[in-house]
């Protein structure tokens, strides 16, 4: 048998997948690790431990595939990870510091000299968006600033998806998809940006090489493959970032289709044919995965994690029920939530328990209930939460189409996905049909499916979404509940703006 291997470099732990050349997983394995956070705000991971975790996972999924299969000739194997982290290699190849994950926020004043020295009208320009916190550039400043004596010693700067190709090729490769997230790039040239790089100080030198997802990086060599199973020789594709690799995993590598991801965060990702920049930095731009396409992306912090809160701070009797019904609480909460009209009987949440990032790059803003009167009650809660959410992706999707990139059908994968009533308020507030995924593997399957393409299995991303990802079932839109929604969208969108300055003044408290 043929297979094709995804490997997916998480937060929380590292998925790597085996599939069959047809999209059929064989094998899975998830690695797990913890994240460090030495002072508050900031949040580190040792690469080693990425290793350790895609290392086990390897022989693992290639040992369960022969004992199902027989004999397993691997193809090709795709990487993906989360984005934004910086990974610090001295000379010899090691590991200088822990890696600054995307999550971080230490480096404020590492913005505020970003724009001072490019100029944000010039940096969004270039790098199709603002200086944060979360990037990658704002990180190496950081370390130039605070640990010179690293910064010196620095030979190689990657992302943590391209320390695993280093670490299975011994190649410094990078691609675009990911690589956009840095903000070093020139987006509409998808290269590095000799411009911003000097006004940084950061030497080209220490970059990887840049390529296309589909291309062959690499191959694996003698002592990887003794580590993790894999053949010697055996392709190493360009990979994507997470979200990237997702769209193509949930099949998003067109115009006019999007995916929207209900998790712990919330992503609004949609692909364009040509650059498409909002200057006023509300949303990311970034490179496709798919050669020759864009895309938009939006990120809400607070989704899951909103609903999460609200499960283990009010939910206790639903938890309890789930308990005695053996279902999870969410679908306990969710049909309390199904009882209530749009709306939640006049009550609106702003999901903004972490600050945000799309569409108001605010770290100050925090979670509000508007409208909270005594005869609310839990069902409320929920419904006035999921729908706060809801509302946020809208507002993303408009700013989307204000720009010019066309959402005309949806995905919907993420945890939330399950709640066919989440899903179903996005198609009524999208105004588009919102389908779910045959298969839950998303990144992992994406990037398989890169390598796949750089192996010759398929000629282009396109021919590869369209033999192998399936949809599930598709709702249409609600006419009625559409219109339902309306004036408390308009509402909720007011919302912000009124306490904006409000949101300030509470941080500075």
């Amino acid at each position: 048998m043929k297979a094709i291997i995804g490997i997916d470099v998480g937060t929380s732990g590292t998925k790597t997948a085996l599939f069959d050349c047809g999209g059929a997983l064989v094998a899975s394995y998830t690695g797990e690790y913890p994240m460090a956070q030495p002072k508050n705000g900031w949040a580190e991971q040792d690469p080693r431990d990425w290793w350790a975790a895609t290392a086990r996972g390897l022989n693992e999924v290639i040992s369960e595939a022969k004992s199902k299969m027989g004999d397993v000739e691997i193809a090709g194997v795709g990487l993906s990870g989360q984005m934004h982290g910086l990974v610090m290699l001295g000379s010899d190849g090691e590991v200088l510091r822990p890696s600054i994950i995307w999550c971080d926020q230490r480096t404020e004043n590492e913005v505020a000299q970003m724009n001072k020295v490019i100029g944000r009208e010039k940096l969004i320009a270039v790098t199709a968006n603002p200086a944060m916190t979360g990037f990658t550039a704002a990180k190496i400043l950081w370390v130039q600033n605070n640990e010179p004596d690293i910064y010196a010693k620095c030979a190689h700067i990657l992302l943590p998806k391209d320390y695993i190709r280093y670490m299975l090729t011994g190649e410094f490769a990078t691609e675009v998809s990911d690589a956009a997230g840095m903000q070093l790039m020139d987006i509409p040239a998808r290269d590095w940006s000799d411009e911003i790089l000097g006004l940084l100080h950061i030497d080209r030198g220490l970059l990887a090489e840049m390529h296309e997802s589909p291309d062959v990086t690499g191959r694996v060599h003698a002592r990887a493959a003794q580590e993790t199973g894999l053949p010697e020789g055996v392709i190493v594709v360009g990979g994507a970032g997470d979200n990237p690799a997702a769209a193509v995993g949930t099949g998003v590598v067109s115009e006019g289709s999007a995916f929207t991801t209900l998790g712990s965060s919330a992503v609004v990702y949609a692909v364009s044919d040509t650059v498409k920049i909002d200057m006023e930095g509300r949303v990311h731009t970034l490179c496709a995965s798919a050669p020759g396409k864009w895309t938009v992306m939006s990120c809400t912090q607070g989704a899951g994690i909103s609903l999460k809160w609200l499960r283990d701070t009010c939910c206790l009797p639903e938890v309890l029920e789930s308990e005695k019904q053996g279902v999870d609480p969410y679908v306990v909460m969710d049909r309390l939530a199904d009882g209530v009209a749009p709306g939640s009987d006049r009550l609106i949440f702003l999901p903004y328990m972490m600050g945000e990032r799309s569409p108001h790059p605010d770290p100050d803003c925090r979670g509000v209930f508007f409208g909270l009167s005594a005869m609310h009650g839990r069902p409320q809660l929920i419904r006035s939460v999921m729908e706060g959410v809801a509302f946020s992706q809208l507002e993303c999707v408009e700013v989307f189409r204000e720009m010019g990139v066309p959402v005309d059908d949806m995905a919907i994968t993420g945890g939330g996905s399950k709640s066919r009533l989440w899903s179903q308020m996005l198609a009524d507030l999208y105004g588009c049909p919102v389908s779910g995924m045959q298969s839950g593997e998303g990144a992992a399957l994406g990037a398989a499916l890169l390598a796949a393409v750089g192996a010759g299995i398929y000629s282009t991303v396109q021919e590869a979404c369209a033999a192998v990802v399936k949809r599930g079932d598709s709702l249409a839109p609600n006419a009625e509940k559409s219109e339902a929604y309306a004036p408390y969208f308009e509402l909720y969108k007011k919302l912000y703006w009124n306490m904006k300055n409000d949101f300030s003044a509470l941080s500075k408290l």
